[in-house]
């Protein structure tokens, strides 16, 4: 088991990138995605926590954090900025799950689901592979990255910390 306790926490509709020795943390994601980048080569990494799918259900002006086709470009250019090289960098998404069971119409998506479609949507739109998830499901999770290694630990309540 990981040491979560020094670990940065990226909040709702914000990132982080970190190099070298960085640690980040997401608690209690439920319907929002944790995406993650990283460059092995380089140890540089970050994380978007997103919350909405997309920027058209914004009134006003938000954070692009906050979106996945806003926050999955932002984040890639960030670590851009650390030197990496696109080709090294791998994407891995954890949350999405449907926290609340409610009426949905026939064929809907709830918004977990939106959120993992659309970050998967956004993702490949910049060239980026997907390497790993942890996504769905009726239960919140909250990860831990470790930028040194690019380990990312899931836990959730009642189960044993496994890794993506």
């Amino acid at each position: 088991m990981k040491d979560w306790a020094d670990a940065d926490t990226v909040n709702m509709g914000d990132f982080r990138v970190v190099a070298g020795t960085g640690r980040l943390a997401v608690r209690g994601l439920g319907s929002c995605v944790a995406v993650v980048l990283y460059d092995p080569t380089t140890s540089v990494g970050g994380i978007a926590h997103v919350m909405l799918p997309s920027h058209t259900l914004a009134r006003g002006q938000a954070k692009p954090a906050k979106f996945a086709d806003t926050a999955i470009p932002l984040l890639l250019s960030e670590v851009m900025r650390l030197e990496t090289r696109r080709e090294n960098v791998t994407a891995r998404l954890v949350g999405g799950a449907r926290m609340f069971e409610t009426v949905v119409l026939a064929g809907a998506l709830h918004m977990g689901e939106r959120n993992v479609v659309a970050c998967r949507t956004a993702i490949r739109e910049t060239g980026l592979v997907i390497a790993g998830e942890d996504v769905g499901g009726h239960r919140g999770r909250s990860l831990l990255f470790d930028v040194r290694d690019g380990t990312i630990a899931v836990r959730m309540l009642g189960e044993v910390e496994r890794y993506v």
